[in-house]
């Protein structure tokens, strides 16, 4: 069967496709650990299985599942799932540091193909070949030999994927040389990736938006040293790019100043959506953001409201009940050997004929200290429509709550990289205020009531959030997110002490602008 009516196959008929699927891993895990525990066998014979799963299997934390991942590393064999477990996939994202989870070989090869599905799309869709006639630029993360435990190995899923790339299809392929890629030191891989980049047609580039705005600014500044030129966008250097495939972070934010800095009039972008537990969705059509969930790529979904996340026993969806425009937190269930586990992220249907989701943010990204209730999402949309009426771009920004004081009441801080400053700032702040009042209205009431005061904007010079990243981490790579938003002021605190440290506070600097 081809894969176009496959597709169309678990389009129609979502429940039955998820429903094998989970028999199926039921199954091939009913003589581990875990199967034994639960008694996989017996659940996977019931007619309704998700029912039947749901009722015998909770759900789970990393906390529940650390111990048995270490003893996976060590070489332990049938614990989580069938066999044994060499590859470990770190888990950076902005809720957590240093997960480790596994990644079994079949979800690897799933991952894989789900790349190639990404390709074949769009290429259907756009009948655009001629990205294939150039090279591709990437910057997947490094693997190594665990040295802890050898004989496991260890780092990015998307290192792992570059290595499970079928020999026949490398050349095709032409990504990043892999000597390039695996470099240990983040900054001297982006050296080296721009360096052998620059001498070769890109027509493709496929990275976190947050590092292709570093990588672009490196770029263009390379080219100019060492050409002697004044060229201002990538565009100018790769007149053949065509193709940005997005993932890790919403794009929304960074597409705006990504078009200027590529410069290119008929630029495709298209965004994906996966995690170190497996590839969940891609954007089908180039003129509709949301994507079209995959139903049959190792992974079995269930669903949480996000008000219910915290509760005692909260009510579990499967995706025959889902809703367009409520929020969920998704939990997986997976051929890598993860049983009823949360990604960490807040999902949203736009549609459920076909299932097609928007990440609304983290669970972790909400402010609701004093009763506002503002969440990731809204903070995203407020600042894009902030930008858009004022013709600013950013690079990177950062919300925290400001507690009250003697004088003031509690209020929202926004910290924020401008890629390109507002005429005002004092006008940009009055807009981001007037928006989230529009957007949130839990946010609306407060303000109103004086509850609320108005919000601080703190502009932040260029650089502030990197320089911030390699201050904070032992690692940094294409994993490593900025978290938007904490009730805690801790990350707030380090990125205005960073930047007061690298150009001085505010009143330094006006003394200086003075004596010049």
């Amino acid at each position: 069967m081809s894969l176009r009516r496959k597709a169309r196959q678990f389009t129609k008929a979502p429940v039955q496709t998820q429903a094998r699927l989970l028999r199926r891993l039921l199954r091939d895990a009913s003589q581990t650990e875990w199967g034994r525990r639960y008694n996989y066998a017996a659940i996977a014979d019931q007619q309704n299985v998700i029912k039947a799963y749901q009722q015998a299997v909770p759900l789970h934390s990393y906390n529940d599942i650390a111990t048995d991942v270490q003893r996976a590393r060590k070489g332990e064999e049938n614990i989580l799932c069938p066999g044994r477990i060499r590859h470990f996939a770190v888990s950076s994202g902005t809720a957590s540091e240093g997960r480790i989870l596994p990644l079994s070989q079949e979800m690897v090869r799933r991952n894989t193909a789900f790349g190639f599905g990404v390709a074949l799309q769009y290429m259907r869709t756009t009948r655009n070949f001629r990205v294939l006639l150039g090279r591709q630029v990437s910057m997947p993360g490094r693997i190594e030999e665990d040295r802890q435990y050898p004989g496991s190995f260890i780092g990015e899923v998307s290192g792992f994927l570059l290595e499970a790339v079928p020999p026949q299809f490398r050349f095709m392929y032409r990504n990043i040389p892999r000597e390039i890629a695996f470099l240990p030191h983040w900054h001297e891989k982006l050296a080296a990736v721009i360096d052998y980049a620059l001498d070769h047609d890109i027509r493709v580039i496929a990275t976190v938006p947050s590092w292709a705005l570093s990588m672009f600014k490196m770029t263009i500044d390379c080219h100019n040293r060492q050409q002697g030129t004044a060229v201002r966008t990538v565009g100018e250097i790769w007149p053949n790019l065509q193709l940005f495939v997005s993932g890790g972070v919403a794009l929304s934010s960074y597409r705006a100043v990504l078009e200027e800095l590529i410069g290119l009039p008929n630029m495709h972008f298209l965004e994906t959506y996966g995690a170190s537990e497996g590839f969940f969705s891609y954007q089908v059509a180039l003129d509709d953001p949301a994507m079209l969930l995959h139903l049959n790529n190792g992974i079995f979904f269930e669903f949480v409201h996000f008000d219910e996340m915290y509760t005692s026993s909260p009510r579990r969806y499967h995706i025959g009940e889902v809703e367009p425009n409520v929020r969920y937190v998704p939990y997986v269930t997976t051929c890598s050997g993860l049983w009823a586990y949360p990604v960490g992220d807040v999902l949203r249907f736009t549609s459920t004929r076909p299932h097609k989701i928007e990440v609304a943010g983290r669970t972790s990204e909400v402010l609701d200290r004093y009763g506002e209730k503002v969440f990731g999402e809204d903070a995203r949309q407020t600042i894009e429509h902030a930008c858009r009426e004022t013709d600013t771009h950013i690079a990177e920004y950062h919300l925290t709550s400001r507690p009250p004081t003697v004088d003031d009441m509690p209020r929202i801080e926004w910290l924020v990289e401008f890629a390109s400053p507002p005429a005002s700032l004092s006008d940009f702040a009055t807009l981001l205020d007037s928006t989230l009042c529009e957007i949130n209205r839990h946010y609306q009431v407060r303000r109103q009531s004086g509850s609320f005061a108005a919000p601080l904007l703190t502009p932040l010079s260029s650089g502030t959030f990197a320089a911030w990243l390699q201050a904070s981490r032992k690692h940094v790579s294409t994993q490593t997110k900025i978290r938007r938003m904490s009730e805690d002021t801790t990350i707030a605190n380090a990125l205005i002490a960073v930047d007061h440290e690298r150009y001085g506070t505010p009143e330094e600097r006006r003394r200086d602008s003075s004596a010049s």
